[in-house]
């Protein structure tokens, strides 16, 4: 048994900061466990290829229980298994939702989470490139830049959507969300910028801070009301690990739900049914599951010098020598928030956009050249659930996300593929698109566009809420994520959001990182 004074189960968008910032101080030690490996690999580090880490020993690899609204199709969920988490195999876009997101949430009980309070929280991470601003701060670990190489395509996919009645929008996370423009990226001389690379390099120099890797935990230690350790498979052993001070479930909005309901925090009638003895029963634990649908529309295209061209000789030598080209792409290259409901605060569609034909995870193959305008519903309302398959540690969740059980999510969704193909009639792009290959010319009445995105639509890669902040009555943590019912426990990922951000999940994540430390380290 080895002791520590916290223990931190994940490094990912919010477990490395908590880890990195706790081991600032030199009188914490810290221990830091992740169930993958290192993410310095090449699939990782060149931007471009973020895909190719899908279904390798990179990714969780979930899949969803059948979606009762999507005729029963069972989808796949990546999920980084590495240092940095989903931050080593996102596509880097650095958004951070909605001024009424956090506003929202303090006004239903988040007590210290409005816009206001936890903006100095996202500049606190910060080193932009551009600069320092009322919106954006230098200095921080976390390296977001401006694209080294952004596609002419793009440039033209901008116009399109400018002419198609959005607005233009350089800065996301600035005054105004709504418009258009390329997004900033998590990258640094044209690399991906992990929170290991911001938050965890440099800490691992520090003497107080110890990194486990391919370790997987299995549970919680609890003894009587109160959080000691953890238990951990590493190499077929199984090992224990003392907190003197404070465990943080930083696991995600899968594994953390997961981790409390093995532990016997949860929904008793689940845990007893395999049985689980039962420490807390919350019947919250798993439950208010939420993600962005995605639709993705693609159109083929004459266009020169798009994404199907990346993996060139020139490319790779440009890559490597410069830093520079189209490897350097997220893919997602472009964004564009806009409103399809009448009477809301936030734009519910995300347009998410690139020089490249992407389907099927980007498993999927185009004999010719594509670019892909992508609906991310980011105001999207219906809710699923994160249940145990079984009571092994080993096992993997068993989620299921309830896509489109609104009307008005589909609703939004019909007026996002119009608006696409008002974009792709647009004078800037007309004369390079060919074909519209999803969801086709087929797809022309009400009916036929319904099915074809109950037949296509995937997610966005932001599962979130599954341990969110709330009462005892209808959340797992307090404000200061503090896990009710049981001492020295708190949960600091994207499960702790009352609800969903509009928009990309990783910039609010780290925030939640960065928020967590904060809480530790005043005593709150």
């Amino acid at each position: 048994m080895s002791s520590y004074d916290y223990i931190v189960v994940g490094s990912g968008s919010a477990g490395a900061v908590v880890a990195g910032r706790l081991s600032e101080d030199p009188n914490n030690s810290v221990l830091l466990v992740e169930a993958g490996g290192s993410h310095r690999t090449m699939n990782v580090q060149i931007p471009a290829a973020f895909a190719k880490q899908f279904k390798t020993e990179l990714d969780w690899d979930i899949t969803t229980e059948p979606e009762p609204h999507l005729g029963g199709r069972r989808i796949y969920h990546p999920r980084g298994k590495m240092l940095g988490g989903c931050t080593s195999m996102n596509a880097m876009m650095y958004i951070r939702g909605n001024r009424h997101d956090y506003d929202d949430w303090a006004k239903g009980g988040a007590t210290g989470w409005s816009y206001d309070e936890v903006l100095p929280l996202f500049l606190r991470s910060e080193n932009n490139s551009r600069g320092s601003s009322e919106y954006h701060a230098t200095g921080g670990p976390l390296h977001i830049n401006d694209q080294r190489s952004p596609n002419s395509l793009g440039d033209s996919i901008i116009e399109a959507m400018v002419q198609a009645g959005i607005p233009r929008n350089d800065d996301f996370n600035g005054a105004e969300q709504v418009g258009a423009g390329f997004a900033q990226v998590t990258q640094h001389k044209g690399r991906r910028w992990t929170t290991a690379d911001a938050f965890l390099v440099p800490a691992r120099k520090r003497k107080n801070l110890t990194v486990l890797t391919k370790a997987q935990t299995r549970k919680l230690r609890i003894a009587g009301d109160r959080v000691v350790g953890i238990e951990v498979e590493r190499g077929g052993r199984r090992e224990i690990y003392e907190a003197t001070r404070e465990v943080i479930l930083s696991a995600g909005a899968f594994n953390t739900p997961q981790l409390l309901m093995l532990s016997g925090i949860g929904p008793a009638d689940h845990l007893r049914e395999h049985g689980i003895d039962v420490v807390v029963d919350n019947p919250n634990v798993g439950e208010h599951l939420m993600d962005h649908p995605l639709y993705l529309n693609n159109f083929e295209t004459t266009a020169t010098g798009t994404l199907a061209e990346a993996e060139s000789p020139k490319q790779l030598f440009k890559f490597f020598t410069q830093g520079r080209g189209l490897l350097t792409s997220n893919v997602a290259e472009i964004g564009a928030f806009f409103h399809t409901r009448d009477g809301e605060a936030a734009p519910d569609i995300e347009m998410i956009a690139g020089p490249v034909y992407f389907w099927d995870n980007g498993f999927a193959e185009h004999d010719k050249p594509a670019y892909v305008l992508a609906l991310s519903l980011v105001g999207s309302q219906s809710r699923g659930r994160v249940r145990l398959r079984d009571g092994n540690p080993l096992s993997k969740v068993a989620p299921t996300f309830n896509y489109l059980a609104e009307q008005a999510d589909m609703d939004s969704l019909v007026a996002g593929v119009e608006r696409t193909r008002q974009i792709a009639a647009s004078p800037a792009l007309e004369g390079v698109t060919t074909k519209e290959l999803h969801p086709g010319p087929q797809a022309r009445t009400r009916a036929q566009i319904e099915a074809k995105i109950r037949e296509g639509v995937i997610h966005t890669y932001h599962p979130s809420c599954t341990a969110r902040i709330g009462t005892e009555a209808d959340g797992v943590v307090d404000p200061q994520l503090k896990v009710h019912g049981i001492q020295g426990l708190r949960v600091a990922d994207a499960s702790v959001f009352p609800t969903i951000p509009h928009g990309n999940t990783h910039a609010p994540t780290v925030m939640v990182g960065e928020k967590a430390a904060e809480l530790i380290r005043t005593g709150n």
